[in-house]
């Protein structure tokens, strides 16, 4: 059964996300990602404020300590959990996430909305994720 998860990225990681086909969290979020299974949807938010896209897993979770990732808030955090991804749905640019807010349940307080962004990953519902991929798919 697919499982649908919002992955947190700067712009920088998120470039990685595309160019390796990797996603990696750190130490502090190993729970989430560890929970994460091969055809799972990763929807990307890009901060500030943006949708970059939708990448299917195509692996397990591992443990690697290669540097590929641009640290965050120490020079040692290299976001060793990994899962490999493959794209599913990517939009030529980032698109807007502002008008999803009202859309969508996992946002409960609609004021300070960024609140649940503010982590790596987070489960969503099938619900939410499909609001999301019918707006990426009008940027498409």
């Amino acid at each position: 059964m697919t499982s649908y998860w919002i992955c947190v990225t700067n712009e920088e990681n998120w470039e990685v996300v595309k160019a390796k086909g990797i996603w990696g969290v750190s130490e502090r979020r190993k729970r989430e990602l560890m929970s994460v299974r091969p055809g799972d949807l990763l929807v990307f938010y890009v901060t500030p404020k943006r949708i970059g896209g939708v990448f299917r897993v195509i692996s397990e979770p591992y443990i690697d300590r290669e540097p590929i990732f641009i640290p965050v808030k120490s020079r040692d955090e290299v976001f060793e959990y990994r899962v490999r991804v493959e794209p599913v749905l990517l939009p030529k640019e980032p698109i807007d996430f502002t008008p999803l807010v009202e859309k969508l349940s996992f946002i409960k307080n609609k004021k300070y909305w960024t609140a649940p962004l503010r982590r790596a990953m987070l489960k969503i519902s099938r619900e939410d994720y499909e609001v999301i991929e019918e707006e990426i798919r009008r940027h498409l």
